[in-house]
């Protein structure tokens, strides 16, 4: 089994033509991008058409992009400005909760009070779950790049558990959430 390769190795092998680095791209960062387009409130095939647009716009930069290293970033932003795009050119969608703050549209301070307090109540159910769902969980969120070999490293488990131990980790807090909005 081969070494995994560096998100800067990837661009580059992808920008010299090699097939197995686009797909080492896409298996790296494709499901962050469609996370954050489909956060844009698209539909599924919009998401679909926000995600395409990103890595059309990663195949015209290939050469300019100024650090290699942040290209799940770089993928990242550019599927959230396409979402925008589609999002504008939509009718009744809110293409303001995929922008990052400080962009052209502000939400009222209620529904940010209401963010902030929802944020709040998920890294507090983060908090109350044993390891290594706890560290694992906030990896994710803080460090969406990281690979699954680097998540193994850094949770000392073997590569091929990261994967379903993600899932049951998930589902606990879920689990724990549901519990907590049932609660009166």
């Amino acid at each position: 089994m081969s070494e995994p390769r560096l998100p800067e190795e990837l661009l580059k092998a992808a920008a010299d033509g090699d097939h197995s680095a686009w797909t080492g791209l896409v298996g790296r960062f494709g499901q962050r991008m469609w996370s954050v387009a489909h956060a844009c409130g698209l539909n599924e095939a919009d998401t679909a058409d926000a995600v395409q647009g990103a890595w059309l716009r990663l195949l015209e930069n290939l050469h300019s992009i100024r650090d290699p290293a942040s290209v799940g970033a770089w993928l990242a932003t550019a599927a959230r400005r396409e979402a925008l795009l589609i999002s504008r050119r939509g009718a009744g969608l809110r293409p303001h909760l995929c922008l990052p703050e400080g962009g052209p549209f502000d939400p009222d301070p209620a529904s940010l009070i209401l963010e902030a307090d929802e944020g709040r109540l998920l890294w507090q159910a983060v908090s109350a779950l044993h390891e290594p769902c706890r560290t694992l969980l906030r990896l994710v969120a803080t460090v969406p790049e990281a690979g699954t070999h680097q998540l193994a490293v850094r949770l000392g488990v073997p590569t091929g558990s990261v994967g379903p131990t993600r899932l049951r980790c998930l589902n606990k807090l879920r689990t724990l959430i549901s519990q907590e909005e049932t609660v009166p």
